[in-house]
């Protein structure tokens, strides 16, 4: 779906996921402030496509969504089923979870197609980073919401976890398949965590840094 020349089932299976739940969320933003279905299918692409896009961008590799059939598609499928169910479907924590797993689905197909790209190690990470992070941002942003990288709980730690361990898997020449498997299963326990504990990361405390 993204164009990479690593795509295998697995990596596809990951980009599915990643691009159907990004689009979803990006839908039920919009229905939430009773936007037309106009809205939701446009919130749905720039939220799927955005992380994407900015890598693409970044790596010089073509735009995985001008040259793929499926992506758009996709996008307004979900933004169909936004359409169509009643938002109280998704409150609660589910649509966390499910933003959860498709944060760490492209963080790991991002880090994978830079590396594809001839991207040394550590940009790489940081590709996979922005692959799973900047459609979420795109979509608040136009929104106008606070970001959910402004959430207290672990977010780009958790993607950071994933691109890390598939790019450090992949440098060493372990098993494709696995690595990303594992980096997706690994990523994912660490957002869901946080979600359900409010694990975050300490903060800057300006009062205290005073005092130092």
């Amino acid at each position: 779906m993204n164009g990479t020349e690593v795509l295998t089932p697995v990596l596809d299976a990951l980009d599915i996921l990643g691009l159907a739940i990004f689009a979803l969320t990006g839908a039920l933003v919009a229905a939430k402030l009773k936007q037309t279905f106009v809205t939701l299918a446009f919130f749905a692409l720039v939220t799927g496509v955005g992380g994407g896009t900015v890598r693409d961008l970044l790596i010089g590799a073509p735009v995985f969504w001008m040259t793929d059939p499926w992506v758009a598609p996709i996008c307004f499928g979900t933004a169909l089923v936004a359409w169509f169910t009643p938002t109280r479907w998704w409150e609660g924590k589910l649509l966390d979870y499910a933003d959860g797993a498709g944060l760490t689905a492209y963080a790991v197909l991002g880090s994978a197609k830079a590396l594809s790209y001839g991207i040394p190690p550590v940009p790489a990470a940081l590709m996979g980073i922005i692959t799973g992070c900047v459609g979420g941002i795109i979509r608040d942003v136009v929104a106008g919401r606070p970001s959910i990288i402004m959430r207290p709980e672990l977010y780009v730690t958790a993607a950071a976890a994933t691109a890390t361990l598939t790019v450090g898997g992949m440098t060493l020449g372990l098993d494709d398949p696995i690595v990303w498997g594992t980096a997706w299963l690994a990523g994912f326990a660490l957002r869901s965590a946080a979600i359900k504990w409010q694990i975050a990361l300490p903060s800057y405390d300006e009062a205290e840094s005073a005092k130092n």
